[in-house]
């Protein structure tokens, strides 16, 4: 691996702060990385901002074929090159918005694994439409600002513990599989990463009657979380009435002067579920 700060400067680029880009420029905690993900050479990979191929390489000595998605049109010659000087096949690379890719396009009746260095500021998108989508994903391992990582993995009554906690908890085990300093990014960010594996359910012990009502609760109750949950409630998008509030926290037997990050999952679930019993 070339240090990312050298090839930018050959090529004549630079790294965009507007799309959160910090380039991984230590190959041995890349190959970590890919080793604690534990991929198969049967694996189909999505990998999502693959910048100069700092994971895309690794991953590509063992996965069966990686469709390398990335957004910035200026880095695709580099990254082309890199894969030829590394004289991989087996990488499909796409310039697209991740936002905007229709995963199915890769489902063909096997579930993909999904990786990437998440930009921080579409990181919870992505969640959020792989949890919508997870029914054609495996796994997904991420890495992320350590902040974003605490939150995903928090427990309930944690300062950390939001919307992303609930969602990603109820349809997924979910663990921490490295940690990666600061310094080793170029440029360097001001934080720490960690790396996060997440494996989604394929059975969910207590499910949601309405996945998309349960993740507008969570959406709701934290969006004023230093507010009772009747509150924040009533104050929502949803424009639910204190009739039919009331009415769901009784029927899920949840005091309604306890705030959001007091509930668990199957809280969440328990309440979204009452609400739509009122049909909501």
């Amino acid at each position: 691996m070339t240090y990312p700060g050298t090839l930018l400067k050959t090529w004549k680029l630079y790294s965009k702060k507007q799309m959160g880009q910090n380039f991984l420029s230590d190959p041995s905690t890349a190959k970590m990385i890919v080793s604690r993900s534990n991929i198969s050479n049967d694996d189909i990979v999505l990998e999502i901002g693959s910048g100069l191929g700092a994971l895309t390489i690794p991953v590509s000595m063992i996965a069966n074929t990686i469709y390398a998605v990335e957004k910035d049109t200026q880095l695709l010659p580099l990254l082309q090159s890199e894969l030829l000087m590394a004289k991989v096949n087996n990488v499909e690379v796409i310039n697209c918005d991740i936002l905007k890719f229709n995963i199915a396009s890769l489902f063909k009746e096997k579930k993909i694994v999904v990786m990437g260095n998440l930009p921080y500021n579409i990181s919870s998108q992505i969640l959020v439409k792989l949890i919508v989508a997870r029914t054609m994903v495996k796994k997904a391992v991420f890495m992320f600002q350590k902040e974003l990582a605490q939150r995903i993995t928090a427990p309930p009554g944690s300062r950390a513990y939001g919307r992303l906690s609930v969602a990603l908890q109820y349809c997924a085990d979910i663990r921490t599989i490295a940690s990666v300093k600061s310094d080793l990014f170029y440029p360097k960010p001001k934080v720490d990463s960690e790396v996060i594996e997440i494996i989604f359910k394929d059975k969910i012990d207590f499910p949601a009657n309405d996945e998309q009502l349960f993740l507008n609760v969570i959406k709701a109750a934290f969006g004023k979380r230093r507010k009772t949950l009747k509150n924040a409630l009533a104050g929502s998008e949803l424009k639910l009435t204190i009739e039919v509030i009331l009415k769901a926290l009784e029927d899920a037997q949840i005091d309604y002067k306890r705030r959001a990050e007091t509930l668990s999952v199957n809280e969440f679930t328990m309440l979204s579920n009452c609400l739509k019993e009122q049909n909501l």
